[in-house]
């Protein structure tokens, strides 16, 4: 089964006379433990359809399933609580919380959302920490480790709920190059042992060489999907 299917999705923002529509009829699916990446030029559309697979902004109008739930009807509550349980975040400022330590940031969406017991959480939390390479430094606030150790604690919080489906918004975006090729590194070990889907919203062309699908879109238009070696597989309107 698809962890996502997409069909004549649409997102339109209205305010006032103005209408803008960010994401116009696209159709796509993704297969299980797939490393894909969403690319084009500023306001295409990205970080739009990336919000609505998260469950961060409903559809307008159209068909989306995520991890076998149909959640274009979902209510805010049900969608949050979905979110919750079944889909992890990157982001390219990290967004850890500064007064939490490294351990505690990781354990966080299990103690909001999953109510694990503390044992389980923290035998969980350490070997996320410690697949990450993080374990040692558990103890330490964000402030006290350097940008790509940031997001390998992003990664593990991405992952610590058993999430199927982790979404990375521009995930190295403010990493200098060494960092950013491990950190892409660490995401397929990630994928490779956890069997967690990974979708991309990204300029990085580092991340679209990593990847094995790459959908291209433009205003708000999928044109096409290209597998990893460069061979179409889809046309227009994929």
């Amino acid at each position: 089964m698809s962890v996502v299917v997409a069909k004549r999705l649409v997102k339109t923002y209205v305010s006032g006379d103005i209408r803008v529509e960010a994401i116009r009829g696209v159709d796509f699916s993704i297969e299980p433990a797939s490393f894909v990446s969403f690319i084009g030029p500023s306001g295409s559309g990205k970080t739009t359809l990336l919000n609505m697979i998260g469950c961060l902004d409903p559809p307008t109008s159209g068909y989306l399933q995520v991890a076998g739930q149909e959640i274009t009807s979902l209510s805010r509550a049900d969608a949050a609580r979905f979110r919750g349980e079944h889909i992890g975040f990157i982001f390219q400022d990290f967004n850890l919380i500064p007064v939490l330590t490294v351990f505690e940031n990781v354990e966080y969406p299990l103690q909001m959302v999953q109510e694990w017991p503390r044992q389980q959480r923290k035998k969980r939390v350490m070997e996320l920490l410690d697949a990450v390479g993080m374990a040692d430094q558990g103890d330490k606030y964000p402030s006290q480790i350097s940008g790509g150790q940031k997001q390998r604690v992003a990664v593990a919080r991405a992952l610590v709920t058993n999430a199927k489906l982790v979404l990375a918004d521009e995930p190295t975006a403010n990493l200098d190059r060494e960092t950013a090729s491990r950190i892409i590194d660490l995401m397929k070990q990630m994928r490779d042992e956890f069997n967690t889907t990974f979708i991309f919203s990204t300029h990085d062309q580092r991340i679209v060489d990593s990847v094995e699908i790459t959908f291209t879109l433009e205003d708000g238009i999928l044109h096409r999907q290209e597998t990893m070696t460069g061979g179409m597989v889809g046309g227009d309107d994929v």
